[in-house]
């Protein structure tokens, strides 16, 4: 899933991604809007992960994913 889908389908999946990474409020989902770089900066930032592991986490959720 490249960055197009999820801006594409970001009403389908952002409940997934609240659901995985469950720290993510409402409005950070808000302020993301589809934006697979601020969502992994979020993921970082809420998480306290470097960016590498939260770059494969995100990954991972993607290819388990993408259909």
């Amino acid at each position: 899933m490249n960055e197009d889908i999820i801006k594409g389908k970001w009403n389908e999946v952002k409940g997934s991604i609240q659901k995985k990474w469950g720290k993510l409020t409402n409005d950070d989902i808000e302020q993301i809007n589809g934006d697979r770089t601020k969502l992994t900066g979020k993921i970082q930032k809420v998480y306290g992960l470097q960016r590498d592991e939260a770059e494969k986490q995100l990954k991972d959720w993607e290819d388990r994913n993408a259909a």
